[in-house]
């Protein structure tokens, strides 16, 4: 096949050469988008009088045959296709002769990847919004069933202070939460129209770009032709959301991991997600958490690989921008995979209220037992000092902190009395914490109604 672009060439690339430069064999999953973009394309070429209707109908009616083909992946890949497109391009020429040549009039490749790109990756968007928003109803549905559960909180991974174990599913909740809002903004950052930029100068041609625009869904187009042509800012800030929600993603992992270690025994993983040992008959491994930690470095590496291309590059388009795709496609297949496979995860494990009874220990009651003493009036920095002298005399006599008399307590403060010791009980812990965003039934209940708003679709999504 003529190369599109080899008049001024006197021979044939090098075989490695073209090997090195051809990227069909990752950008062929563009196919869809550049047949609409192509089907649109045409559109305004006719209406621009660059086509006629009947030379319109021919391409527009081979174009469907391609589209055809693909859909019954039928569609065969040459030797001499470049990129998709090459491919489509030269099958459109064989179906219906030389009128395809008439497709790309005042179009240039930069122009049209960039439309391709923005076309797939908006709607990726809106799959992977729907697959993070499954792994947010797992969470939120797993809160609902197991209000009354009070887990052992941590911070710097030592004990700290109980908490509703609906609490802990939250916080993720919310996390991810966050993670949707940046994906709506940079679906909005997608949603811009480059095709007309041509090659970086714009067209000569009398092409609508609002119409255009209208035609393939987006809902502007791009002010500046340069700029157009080289911008790949929407694939970056894509990237650092897949790397955003994958470090969610992983500390939620980190935190599964260790609950579900029988040390603690907080929670337990249905067999469907997790897998065994070759030697250890025992093992019950959580490797759906522990691959969901390790695509973090995965994800995260894609991003700052992509800025690092990015940052030395001279105006417009230049080949280097090519790279933009495999890390993009990667990061969108990762998490097309992943997110699904956490939300049946989450769906599935069982709380384990005996462990997490078992995890509770009066050291963590500390915190209540300084505001019982701040109650009475002494300030909260004196209060914390008594308790850690309480806290201290516990050690020292290898027991808990209501084992300790009503005397001990005295003599190291005379402000305690009997009404002291009913702190040490956890339910009237996460129950002093009420309000909003605590651990109290009253504010989680309150926590859950947000939650289930904020999953709603968008009035008129």
């Amino acid at each position: 096949m003529t190369k599109l672009w080899g008049g001024r060439f006197a021979g044939d690339a090098d075989p490695l050469m073209a090997r090195f430069n051809n990227s069909i064999h990752f950008d062929a999953r563009l196919w869809a988008a550049d047949i609409e973009g192509s089907q649109a394309y045409a559109q305004a070429l006719q209406q621009a009088g660059i086509l006629s209707p009947e030379e319109g109908a021919q391409i527009s009616a081979g174009l469907d045959r391609v589209q055809a083909e693909w859909d019954a992946d039928r569609f065969q890949i040459q030797p001499g296709d470049e990129d998709i497109h090459t491919a489509v391009e030269r099958r459109l020429t064989e179906l219906i002769g030389p009128v395809a040549g008439k497709l790309h009039t005042g179009r240039s490749r930069n122009d049209q990847v960039a439309t391709d790109l923005r076309l797939y990756l908006r709607t990726m968007i809106d799959e992977l919004a729907a697959h993070l928003a499954g792994v947010q109803q797992a969470l939120l549905a797993q809160a609902e069933r197991h209000l009354d559960l009070i887990l052992p909180g941590f911070t710097h991974l030592q004990p700290a202070q109980p908490v509703r174990f609906s609490h802990w599913l939250l916080s993720f909740f919310w996390m991810l939460q966050r993670d949707q809002e940046l994906l709506a903004g940079a679906r909005s950052r997608v949603d811009v129209l480059p095709l007309g930029a041509g090659a970086l100068a714009g067209t000569p041609l009398a092409i609508d770009r609002q119409a255009l625009a209208a035609r393939l869904g987006f809902s502007r187009v791009s002010l500046n032709s340069m700029d157009a042509v080289s911008d790949r800012d929407f694939v970056a800030e894509f990237l650092f959301w897949a790397a955003m929600v994958s470090m969610h993603l992983s500390r939620l992992s980190e935190d599964v991991i260790l609950f579900c270690n029988p040390h603690l025994g907080f929670i337990t993983l249905a067999d469907a997600y997790t897998t065994g040992s070759s030697l250890m008959p025992q093992k019950k491994n959580p490797d759906a958490f522990e691959l969901a930690r390790g695509k973090a470095g995965r994800l995260l590496g894609h991003l700052a690989g992509f800025l690092t291309t990015l940052k030395g590059l001279p105006s417009t388009y230049n080949k280097d921008l090519q790279e933009d795709k495999e890390p993009l496609f990667d990061a969108i297949d990762t998490l097309t995979l992943l997110l699904p496979v956490l939300a049946g995860a989450i769906a599935t494990l069982q709380p384990q209220p005996e462990r997490m009874a078992a995890g509770l220990d009066d050291f963590m009651l500390a915190t209540d037992l300084a505001d019982w003493l701040t109650a009475q009036g002494i300030p909260f920095r004196q209060s914390h000092h008594i308790v850690g002298e309480v806290v201290r005399a516990a050690e020292a006599r290898g027991c808990t902190l209501r084992q300790l008399d009503l005397a001990t307590l005295q003599a190291i403060h005379p402000t305690f009395t009997a009404a002291a010791l009913a702190v040490w009980d956890f339910e009237r812990s996460v129950e002093q914490r009420g309000a909003m965003g605590g651990t109290a039934l009253a504010a989680l209940r309150g926590q859950l109604a947000a939650a289930r708003t904020a999953l709603l679709p968008a009035p008129g999504a």
